[in-house]
């Protein structure tokens, strides 16, 4: 049977890892559509970037692995580019997409996610966001729309999720179709391929920025988002904490390593430091001070944003009111300057990369 065969070329694959990763080809997404026929295999091997300095070499290595392991006579490895691939039909009027990361649970990122995406929505962006945490969902909490369901509509013959909308915000998440009371137990490429259709299949029409509210630490829905669609850059949020710091090293290091190569953006620092309503200009500490803006500079990284700890984050989202809604909060501010840095480092991520596409014509 084909699928046996299929299985036994992946497994030999496996064996190849990318240089200066620890992580194999397999588990990079790297390897696809693999077919067999009589004494020949082929498959799609796929980089990041046209200018991938052991794109020859892995290519060597691959055939080696199966022609020394197998009874197959020939190996036919199409090369593949990101750049040179379509971009989804949901995704050609979406200008930019950023991942908004964390190393660990518990640092704030969907809050920082969803209040992120209507400060942007409030300058007059047009936004969406999906949210990748296909284990914990709670933007639709967040938004205040836990009962409504997204419905299907035909385009061009084919057919799309309509996105909720919210505050100005296009929004899906697993939240919208399943029960908010069960746990969702799903495999690793469940909850993949899940998300791949939630980004793929949504409509989303025209929009300045898709935000992607990914789970925390680095898995498998981290590279299938890559492989799915182009980053723009991602963000990572943290805590003061160095416990914290050390997990969003992880994710730095994962978005800038080799078979990943997206743009880090910067790293916002939430929980920065906690200010009492009644006592406005105090700031006290309690998570350790300015860590997150040390980071960046060890990184030569952007410090996209401190929030502080106060308790109208919290209330507003139980209530499902993003606190970014009340631009007049001190709450409120720090995340209209958090949407403008961010909107700033995209132009100069883009233009950047507008320079490099030109230098090489």
């Amino acid at each position: 049977m084909q699928q046996n065969e299929v299985k036994e070329i992946r497994n030999l694959l496996e064996a190849v890892k990318y240089p200066g990763s620890s992580q194999n080809i397999v588990a990079l997404d790297m390897v696809q559509y693999i077919r067999t026929e009589g004494d020949k295999v082929s498959f799609r091997l796929v980089f990041q970037r046209k200018e991938d300095p052991f794109a020859a070499s892995l290519k060597k290595k691959c055939e080696t692995v199966i022609l020394e392991n197998t009874s197959y006579k020939n190996v036919a490895i199409e090369m593949v580019y990101m750049q040179d691939l379509e971009r989804p039909f949901s995704l050609e009027k979406v200008k930019n997409v950023v991942a908004v990361s964390s190393g660990k649970g518990g640092v704030g990122k969907s809050t920082v996610s969803a209040n992120l995406a209507v400060a942007l929505a409030m300058q007059g962006y047009k936004v969406g966001l999906v949210d990748a945490d296909i284990f914990g969902p709670s933007i639709p909490k967040m938004f205040g729309c836990e009962d409504e369901r997204p419905y299907m509509t035909e385009v061009e013959g084919k057919e799309y999720i309509v996105p909720v909308e919210k505050y100005g915000v296009k929004l899906l998440s697993i939240g919208f179709f399943v029960d908010s009371d069960s746990a969702t137990v799903w495999r690793g490429p469940m909850a993949s391929n899940a998300l791949k259709q939630m980004v793929e299949q949504g409509y989303w029409e025209e929009l300045d920025y898709m935000l992607i509210d990914l789970p925390p630490g680095t898995s498998d829905i981290h590279l299938t988002l890559v492989q799915t669609v182009a980053l723009t850059g991602a963000i990572v949020v943290s805590t003061p904490q160095q416990v914290a710091l050390a997990d969003a090293v992880k994710g730095i290091n994962m978005f800038e390593s080799p078979g990943i190569a997206v743009p880090v953006l910067g790293l916002v620092e939430n929980m920065a430091w906690f200010t009492p309503a009644e006592l406005p200009e105090n700031r006290y500490y309690i998570f350790g001070k300015e860590g997150a803006k040390q980071l960046a500079e060890e990184r030569g990284l952007r410090l996209l944003g401190q929030i502080p700890v106060v308790q109208s984050i919290c209330d507003s989202g139980d209530s499902g009111k993003p606190v970014a809604l009340n631009v007049n909060s001190v709450i409120g501010q720090a995340f209209a300057e958090l949407a403008i840095r961010v909107s700033e480092t995209v132009d100069a991520q883009q233009e950047i990369a507008r320079r490099v596409r030109v230098s090489k014509k």
